[in-house]
């Protein structure tokens, strides 16, 4: 095949794998890497490189069960572990989700406020205009609608060059690891590996290959697709926290929130790269709340056996639309209501998806080895280790803050 026939073959394909790993990078998880930049500078940094591998090795087996079954992993737990395993399961994945949705609609709300719009404006507006999109474009359509909003990440890269960061010390951070027995430093490293590993994408992106159609002789350019998603996700992550690091670190600015940070940068790096940060928040949180609905309505949908996609009309799949329209307007009410456990909500999401991941990873490993099921296309050994690996590692650190949050200074801090 010639290289044009290659980059038109790429283009077609291109989309799930960019879309979904982008987009976990939303309001949350910029959250987590501007905390991690405040509070420890660079320091953190080396943590993205083997949640980087991981992301792509998991992310790559989920996109070739898409591929070569065209089914969505909801559907394949279901066929393959009964509906009642399945069912509890998206139980579980409901409740996180929906807290990720809220968390996305507050820093929507959170970096219109900062630009001088009000919320009581703004989040009725995005959540119309998201249902609008999902419940009356096509597949097709939203795809380039996000795939342009994925470039706008990028103004997290023009704000980490205006912060002006020592290069040396950055590029020795991301490639030293660095090791440290203080309690805020651990929760972070695990939140980082967390935010970037998440239950919701691996749905999101089998079920949105299985719509799209690709076909097994495609399967290198989904390949690629994935790969390219997960190091532009990282590479903007490497940012956030060095334009963090570098303009808050040193006068020990604390945040909790990615809006403070976009509200701080202002004194050190000026209006520009304050408003880009913003700006760029606001594209994360509204992209974010676009994607996690969506990935609730497919799994859940595909676990019942019904109808889902949004080639789909209301009349054709009218759960799948229903679950959608429900999950953004119950959390943009939420938003809207004067005293809202926001904290408790955002919390509570990031504890069920924490222990919902391990179970996922199981599932997904015990379907994309299952030689009835994929045929010559299972696991390479080497995939397995990494998988099995990055579980197990994710059961032990779940497993380390659960015993932090029952046992305070169980760690010796």
């Amino acid at each position: 095949m010639r290289l044009r026939e290659r980059i038109f073959l790429f283009l077609a394909v291109m989309g799930p794998g960019i879309i979904t790993a982008n987009i976990d990078n939303d309001a949350s998880g910029i959250t987590t890497y501007s905390v991690a930049g405040a509070r420890f500078g660079y320091a953190l940094l080396w943590t993205l490189i083997p949640t980087t591998i991981a992301l792509v090795v998991i992310q790559e087996m989920i996109a070739r069960m898409g591929v070569i079954t065209g089914k969505g992993l909801a559907d394949l737990i279901r066929e393959n572990y009964g509906v009642k395993t399945t069912f509890y399961m998206m139980l579980g994945l409901l409740i996180a989700n929906f807290g990720t949705t809220v968390a996305n609609f507050a820093g929507w709300a959170a970096s219109m406020e900062i630009i001088g719009v009000n919320k009581y404006i703004m989040v009725p507006l995005g959540a119309v205009s998201i249902w609008m999109l999902v419940t009356k474009g096509s597949y097709r359509f939203i795809e380039r609608i996000l795939l342009f909003a994925c470039l706008l990440y990028f103004g997290y890269v023009i704000s980490g060059i205006m912060a002006k960061p020592e290069w040396i010390s950055v590029i020795k951070s991301a490639l030293v690891p660095q090791m440290r027995r203080d309690p805020e430093y651990i929760v972070l490293s695990i939140a980082i590996i967390g935010t970037t590993i998440t239950p919701w994408m691996q749905f999101y992106l089998q079920s949105s290959i299985a719509e799209k159609g690709i076909k097994k002789e495609n399967y290198k350019a989904s390949r690629l697709d994935v790969i390219i998603g997960c190091s532009i996700t990282d590479i903007i992550s490497f940012f956030v926290i060095v334009t963090c690091g570098a303009l808050l670190f040193p006068y020990g600015i604390r945040i909790n929130e990615a809006s403070e940070a976009a509200v701080a940068l202002k004194p050190f790096a000026g209006d520009y790269a304050s408003l880009l940060f913003a700006l760029s928040l606001a594209n994360a949180s509204l992209l974010g709340a676009i994607i996690v609905p969506l990935a609730t309505a497919y799994y859940i949908c595909e676990a019942m056996g019904w109808e889902a996609g949004v080639n789909k009309t209301f009349k054709e799949a009218p759960q799948f639309m229903w679950i959608y329209t429900l999950t953004v307007v119950l959390a943009a009410v939420v938003i809207l209501i004067p005293g809202a456990p926001l904290v408790f909500l955002m919390v509570l999401s990031s504890v069920v998806n924490g222990l919902l991941l391990p179970f996922v990873l199981i599932f997904a490993l015990m379907l994309v080895n299952n030689k009835n099921l994929m045929g010559e296309h299972i696991n390479p050994k080497s995939y397995n280790y990494i998988s099995w690996g990055t579980v197990i590692a994710i059961i032990g650190l779940t497993a380390f803050l659960l015993i932090t949050a029952i046992i305070p200074g169980a760690t010796g801090g």
